[in-house]
């Protein structure tokens, strides 16, 4: 991969990890700034569910989080766009819609169909 494309990926994890800090701290913003005091409890019933999706929300883009840094750490080191696993280049159509892959398409198929297995 030359230097063009890894600071292409750069930029879009860099924005992708911008995006997630924006909601993270919008979504704590709005739950100490908002009273959930409410005397009906059906109301409070879907403001509680409403805030447990939210944090549900949160947790799963905490580990996208790490991916990206992960993968950012990776292309300082020179290792983005490596297969953990083969060490073949992954395709660029791959990193295209998952930035953060770690393997390439033929390895993730094999691990996906290993997982499979095992949960049988």
């Amino acid at each position: 991969m030359n230097s063009e494309q890894l600071q292409k990926f750069r930029v879009l994890l860099e924005d992708m990890k911008s995006e997630i800090v924006s909601d993270v701290e919008q979504t704590i913003s709005e739950m100490t700034d908002h009273q959930f005091n409410t005397p009906d409890i059906t109301d409070r019933a879907t403001l509680e569910s409403d805030r447990s999706f939210e944090l549900r929300l949160r947790g799963r883009e905490q580990q996208l989080l790490d991916k990206i840094n992960q993968a950012i750490t990776r292309i300082d080191s020179g290792t983005y766009g490596i297969c953990e696993e083969c060490e073949e280049e992954i395709g660029i159509k791959r990193l295209e819609a998952r930035p953060v892959a770690t393997h390439c398409i033929d390895c993730k198929i094999k691990q996906e169909q290993r997982e499979r297995n095992i949960g049988r």
